[in-house]
This record gives C-alpha cells, sequence and structure tokens, in this order.
C-alpha cells in the first residue's frame, strides 16, 4: 500500500467511534448534598441575630456541630463531600415553590438531595387556604420528575411535614407564645385563638393535624413512584419536640436543639450510605414473532431492590413494570436500583 492510501486508512479507522462503555455502579456515601425546603431548612430564627436565615444550623446541610446535620454525618466517612454543600431552600416556601429549587439543584450536580416541603401548605391563614393533598402530590410529582430526569443517578430523601399541631399542645397555654403568634399572624389555620376550647376552634384544630396527616400519606405515595427517592415513613412528623426545641422569638420554627433533633431522626430514615454493595439484575428474552424480543427483567440485592429501571439510547430512564417490548436493532439499557440508592453498572441487550 502507498504511504498516502495509508495514512488515509489509519484516519478513517481513528476516526470511528469506539462502542460506548457501561455506565459504573454507584455505590456508598455521596460526595456532593443540596436541599430544597423552607425556613426549617434554612434554619430560620437559630442565629445569634433574630429573624433571619441561619442555613449553618440546618439539619440537612449545616456546618454547626451542635446539629450534626447529614452533611456532617456524611463528612465523617466521607471527606470528598467537604465544601459541596448546597442549601436551596427559600423561607416562606410552598410545594408550589419546590420546581424552582430543584433547577437549582440539578444545576449543581449532587448526589444526595434532601427535600422537606409542606409546612407551609397548612400552615396558611386559615383551613380554606390550606393546600389541597391532591394538588400538593401534584406539584411534588412534577419536581421529582424534574430531579430524577436532571440527576438520574441522585439519591432523593423526602422528610415528612412536622406536627405542627404539637406547636399547640406544648405551647397554647405560654403567654409569650400566644401574644407572638397574634400579633405575628403566625399560622392562623391552626393557632388562632389557642386558648379555646369552643367546637369550632377544636374541629379546626383537628383539620390542620388530618390535612398534615393526609398531606404525609400522598408525599409518600408520589416518593414510592420514583426508584431513586425515598420517603421517611413518617420520621420528621413524629418528632416529639418540647418547648426548648422550638425558638422563643416566634415560638414556631425549630430552636438549635430542635434542628439537632430532625438532624438525628431523619438520618435515622434515610439511605443506609454504609452499603456499598451494588444490586444485580438479570434479563430473561423471548423472541417476539413480530420481530424483536420480548424482556423480562429481575433483581436481587442484599439489603432489598427498590426497582429496576431502563432506557432506550439516550431517552430517560422508566421504572420497569413489566415484560419490555425491544424491537430488532434497538438496544436496550437496564440497571436496578436498591433500597439504599446504590446502583448496578448499566447492562445491555439488542433486540
Amino acid at each position: 500500500m502507498r504511504k498516502g492510501l495509508w495514512l488515509v486508512a489509519v484516519v478513517i479507522l481513528l476516526a470511528v467511534p469506539a462502542a460506548s462503555s457501561a455506565e459504573a455502579a454507584h455505590v456508598g456515601y455521596p460526595s456532593s448534598i443540596a436541599s430544597a425546603g423552607d425556613s426549617i431548612t434554612r434554619a430560620f430564627n437559630t442565629c445569634s441575630f433574630p429573624f433571619i436565615d441561619c442555613p449553618r444550623n440546618s439539619w440537612s446541610t449545616g456546618s454547626s456541630s451542635a446539629v450534626n446535620s447529614h452533611y456532617l454525618r456524611i463528612l465523617a466517612a466521607n471527606p470528598a463531600i467537604s465544601g459541596h454543600s448546597f442549601n436551596d431552600a427559600k423561607t416562606g416556601a410552598k410545594m408550589v415553590d419546590l420546581s424552582s429549587q430543584v433547577a437549582a439543584v440539578v444545576a449543581q450536580h449532587v448526589e444526595y438531595v434532601t427535600v422537606l416541603m409542606g409546612a407551609n401548605d397548612v400552615c396558611t391563614s386559615s383551613v380554606a387556604t390550606m393546600t389541597a393533598p391532591t394538588t400538593l402530590a401534584a406539584q411534588l410529582r412534577g419536581s421529582l420528575q424534574t430531579l430524577s430526569g436532571g440527576l438520574p443517578n441522585a439519591r432523593i430523601f423526602v422528610a415528612s411535614i412536622p406536627n405542627v399541631y404539637r406547636l399547640w399542645q406544648i405551647l397554647h397555654t405560654n403567654i409569650f407564645a400566644i401574644l407572638t403568634w397574634d400579633i405575628a399572624h403566625i399560622c392562623q389555620s391552626l393557632l388562632a385563638n389557642p386558648t379555646s376550647t369552643a367546637p369550632a376552634d377544636v374541629a379546626r384544630r383537628r383539620q390542620v393535624y388530618d390535612r398534615t396527616v393526609a398531606d404525609n400519606g400522598a408525599i409518600a405515595n408520589v416518593c414510592a413512584q420514583f426508584v431513586h427517592c425515598r420517603f421517611d415513613a413518617g420520621a420528621a412528623f413524629d418528632v416529639q419536640f418540647t418547648t426548648t426545641d422550638v425558638s422563643t422569638r416566634d415560638y414556631f420554627h425549630p430552636s438549635v436543639s430542635g434542628q439537632a433533633k430532625a438532624a438525628a431522626a431523619t438520618w435515622a430514615a434515610t439511605f443506609d450510605f454504609s452499603d456499598g454493595v451494588p444490586p444485580a439484575s438479570s434479563a430473561r428474552t423471548t423472541p417476539d414473532p413480530n420481530g424483536g424480543s420480548d424482556v423480562a427483567l429481575s433483581a436481587t440485592d442484599n439489603a432489598g431492590v427498590a426497582g429496576i429501571e431502563y432506557e432506550f439510547g439516550s431517552a430517560s430512564y422508566q421504572r420497569y413494570a413489566g415484560t419490555i417490548d425491544v424491537p430488532a436493532g434497538v438496544t436496550l439499557t437496564y440497571r436496578a436500583v436498591d433500597v439504599n440508592g446504590n446502583t448496578e453498572a448499566t447492562q445491555t441487550l439488542t433486540g
């Protein structure tokens, strides 16, 4: 072969793209974290200067040793997360505002996301203005779709709405709390007329409690639809906070000790990051009479399988729910996800 033709052949060979390799497994502790939520996650009113956000005391992403946030607990096991902590929550936010926060989270390319949202959907000016559970669910679903599509490998931890009714239980005889709630018009759906035993007021408070329970049920159901999402099973709602766990500035937000309780309770309910074993999936194929293959997927894991997801080409992952029709010549990519958010290396097959 002449030298010129040989060089052309080499160039042509080098220009042929290499076959795409499988995406590696994702296991163990994350190396970045972001939080979405409201004033609770912003640790409002916990700094020495009053009535400001104090994110260093956040239960999720804070740096205060007095709180021992999720971020600090991960940092103790994985130093790589140092400096990769983002608090995207907004004081006053409702579930409808979550979508803008998750857009920021996606842009930060994090591996672990916490969501605590909904307290402002029940703590409103009246029971008539509380967010309906169906509306809350639709808003959360849209945000989780954005998160899952934008961060397909991220673990998503969704906390329950805290039991705001307990605020009334432990503080409704405190004259300073009563005056503060009234003057600042705090959570009037629940905290209006706090000393009243009139049937209408008792029923109104019960409506707020029941709505919180219903909203948490809706949040749990939505989270269960996403293979990388883990609900806290009511851990935040079940926190038995005391008067010392509530700010004496507004008698509504968690104090530093309240943030520490929230951190401990939700940490116990989130993913077990010490699990370093990925799940394993397998495929069973049968020829389709119309061409291609019918593919059935299954998976096993030491801690339990959360689900299997698959995609065609560069499309977003879908949750596996039954036999997949893979057309002839089309490549299916799939992987299993375990209950701790670990994912196996992707596998492929062609119909």
